[in-house]
């Protein structure tokens, strides 16, 4: 059974940086074939996408919220089977819950996985 350990989350004054790192076990994180994403949840607010990259066989798109391009950066350790996410410049309005997502299209269904969410609070 796959699972990711999701770590980095903390506090930090406005225009600060956080790196949040998501360890997958159980499974490999295959870019051919896994989209990978972080998201997160404010409180009182939906689940939103901030950075996902698309699979390879999907074209490998990189989507990046409005407000967060130019400051979040997603990318992935192959040897440590980890991916990150960088994030710079922080706002107030950037503190939520992030979690880490990586799901594929495995033999007509869609298999996903989630970090169980690392909070983020950006306040001076």
């Amino acid at each position: 059974q796959g699972q990711f350990v999701e770590s980095g989350g903390g506090l930090v004054q406005p225009g600060g940086s956080l790196s949040l790192s998501c360890e997958a076990s159980g499974f490999t994180l295959d870019l051919d074939y896994y989209a990978i994403g972080w998201f997160r949840q404010a409180p009182g607010k939906e689940r939103e996408g901030v950075v996902c990259m698309y699979s390879r066989v999907s074209g490998g798109a990189i989507y990046v919220k409005d407000s967060a391009k130019g400051r979040f950066t997603i990318s992935r350790d192959n040897a440590k089977n980890t991916m990150y996410l960088q994030m710079n410049g922080l706002k107030p309005e950037d503190t939520a819950v992030y979690y880490c997502n990586a799901e594929r299209l495995w033999v007509g269904r869609i298999v996903a996985y989630w970090g169980q969410g690392t909070q983020v609070t950006v306040s001076s």
